[in-house]
């Protein structure tokens, strides 16, 4: 899903990625990105129904990082913020 709106439109039982604690997992409900980042985003795994955990974040809005499936992915706090999760 594109969608090129503010990041506030997110559904009110979803949250964003960049609230996540370290070893909490939840599944991609949106991604709410350009098409060019989309397009980077589900190269790298980030695909609707997907389980996300969270590994660690750097302090002071730092990158987080990811896990998804086998794969460890370094995403920047405002990319991530943009990405809308369902608690699994």
């Amino acid at each position: 899903m594109v969608n090129n709106e503010n990041h506030s439109q997110i559904h009110p039982m979803t949250l964003p990625l960049t609230s996540l604690v370290p070893g909490q997992i939840a599944s991609v409900c949106a991604i709410h990105v350009g098409e060019a980042l989309q397009h980077r985003l589900h190269a790298m795994g980030f695909r609707a129904g997907k389980r996300v955990r969270l590994i660690r974040q750097a302090a002071f809005r730092g990158p987080l990082h990811v896990r998804i499936d086998s794969t460890d992915i370094i995403i920047r706090h405002r990319d991530a913020h943009c990405i809308e999760l369902r608690l699994t």
